[in-house]
């Protein structure tokens, strides 16, 4: 890829669901199109059983990514299975497209103090709730590799609000430098919490600031799963084959707050939310799909049933909390307990079985 700057988003199906011609890009088969409407069906299920689990209380807080689903489906399906997918906060959907089971993607979000899946099993780090960290862990992942000698290419998301922290220029830079064979995709969703994009960065676009690093930069429609799997395969495919990093903006919008905790009506009108649901990224693959004959109403009823059957297992794992023994409070702080760790440990212990606590 050469290196623009990106203005203009690769769009390869409009807001009405009708294919658009752009001859950069091949159309993308009808059977993996279907595959990927199915996951985004399925990720928003999810996403809206985990938004009542924290009503019922069973999950402490839940980043939505309602209305983000083409991108976090195109992300997890771009890559192949020695690749490496490094996920935000808000990125359930893509980990459990990855393949993740979605009750082992949520369990963390209701106190466990561990990712609750295996990274190395699964290819998939542990989903960040620092802004960008997770940025430089992708590009050392994928600079190590490629020292071992190993085809790996790492996949690594973040938001708009990312790209104004420190790491995020890090991490850039040394993969352009290193060469390093690292994807990332900016979803740019229009507000970092409350931040406006227009208060964090006047650039014509996010995409463009892979310039100043030397690495090319593409502008997409983060609502259109066709253009965005397109241009996430050749990205990927061109950081395998040595090409260098590539970094992507998805031009999308985050329908719903930015957690349970947040009032998103404190910094943003409701009809700029409609104007953006109006630009469904399901709605638009399914009027595609539908128009093309290769989604009828008996496949949408059994995908509806897969979907609740989904939430059923979702609901079922999370139905009791685990047995955690008080004893982890104290592990893993310090490689060697200091005095005063200990002694924490002994009051509590002590408190415990003065209640008679089963220890």
């Amino acid at each position: 890829m050469s290196v623009d700057v990106a203005v203009e988003a690769v769009r390869l199906l409009d807001a009405d669901g009708v294919a658009v011609q752009d001859d950069r890009y091949p159309p993308l088969p009808l059977p993996d199109l279907v595959a990927r409407y199915r996951a985004m069906v399925l990720g928003r299920r999810l996403d809206d059983q985990a938004g009542a689990l924290v009503r019922q209380g069973r999950l402490a807080v839940y980043p939505s990514s309602h209305g983000q689903e083409a991108c976090q489906v195109a992300a997890a399906l771009a890559l192949r299975p020695g690749d490496w997918l490094f996920p935000t906060y808000r990125d359930s959907v893509a980990v459990a497209t990855r393949g993740v089971d979605p009750v082992e993607v949520l369990a963390w979000l209701r106190g466990d103090w561990h990712s609750c899946y295996d990274p190395v099993v699964h290819h998939v780090a542990p989903q960040a709730t620092p802004l960008a960290t997770q940025l430089l862990h992708a590009v050392g992942v994928a600079h190590a590799a490629r020292l071992k000698g190993e085809d790996t290419v790492a996949l690594a998301l973040c938001g708009d609000g990312a790209t104004s922290e420190g790491d995020f220029h890090e991490a850039l830079n040394f993969a352009a430098v290193l060469r390093a064979p690292v994807v990332v995709l900016v979803q740019n969703n229009k507000y970092a919490i409350s931040v406006p994009l227009s208060r964090q960065c006047v650039a014509p676009s996010l995409a463009s600031k892979g310039v100043g690093y030397g690495m090319p930069g593409v502008l997409v429609d983060g609502n259109d799963v066709v253009a965005l799997s397109a241009v996430l395969g050749r990205a990927v495919a061109d950081a395998a084959a040595g090409g260098g990093p590539v970094l992507v903006e998805a031009d999308t919008y985050r329908v719903h707050a930015h957690t349970n905790a947040d009032d998103p009506s404190r910094y943003r009108s409701q009809d700029e939310v409609h104007e953006w649901e109006a630009r469904d990224p399901i709605s638009r693959v399914r009027t595609y799909l539908r128009a093309e004959g290769a989604l009828d109403d008996d496949a949408e009823r059994a995908l509806a049933a897969e979907a609740e059957a989904l939430a059923a297992a979702v609901r079922a794992g999370l139905a009791e909390a685990p047995a955690v023994p008080p004893d982890e409070l104290f592990e893993h702080v310090y490689a060697t307990p200091t005095p005063q760790l200990l002694a924490q440990r002994d009051l509590l212990r002590a408190e415990l079985a003065a209640e008679g606590a089963d220890r």
